[in-house]
């Protein structure tokens, strides 16, 4: 593995984490939502993420070969989001007839987002991007020295 794929790899993980990041802040945004039905009402969503082999990353458009890792039998060579999941947590519903959302029982129906589990998936999310931020510049301080290594 060169250290060009340490750079495409470690950026796809980034955007996922980006991408992870931003669902997280959805679900946050529509925690106080509510509904009319308990089949309208928001349900947290969550990335479901995926390996990238190495067919299908973008270097091979632009010519550049990626092998497979031979010593491990791995060709996974990234990171990308597959899809997304909606919480199974249930809905509550109170009773409040007052609100024009009401239902013609007179309940309406809040998001299931939890938002202390929130909070932990943001900081894991974050966590995860700034590891990656670090791969990135350890793998550019390597290269600087092993560049500087000739020049002496």
């Amino acid at each position: 593995m060169g250290l060009s794929n340490i750079f495409e790899i470690t950026g796809s993980a980034l955007n996922a984490q980006s991408i992870h990041i931003n669902v997280i802040a959805g679900n946050m945004a529509n925690s106080q939502t509510t509904s009319g039905s308990e089949a309208g009402a928001y349900r947290a969503r969550r990335p479901v993420f995926a390996s990238v082999m190495a067919s299908s990353m973008g270097s091979l458009a632009l010519g550049r070969p990626m092998t497979a890792n031979t010593s491990t039998g791995s060709n996974v060579t990234g990171v990308r989001i597959d899809s997304y999941a909606d919480s199974n947590t249930p809905i509550e519903q109170q009773l409040m007839p007052e609100n024009p959302f009401a239902d013609e029982d007179g309940y309406i129906y809040l998001s299931n987002v939890n938002m202390v589990e929130e909070m932990a998936f943001m900081m894991e999310a974050s966590r995860s991007y700034q590891a990656n931020i670090e791969v990135l510049n350890t793998s550019k301080e390597l290269m600087l020295r092993t560049l500087s290594m000739g020049a002496g």
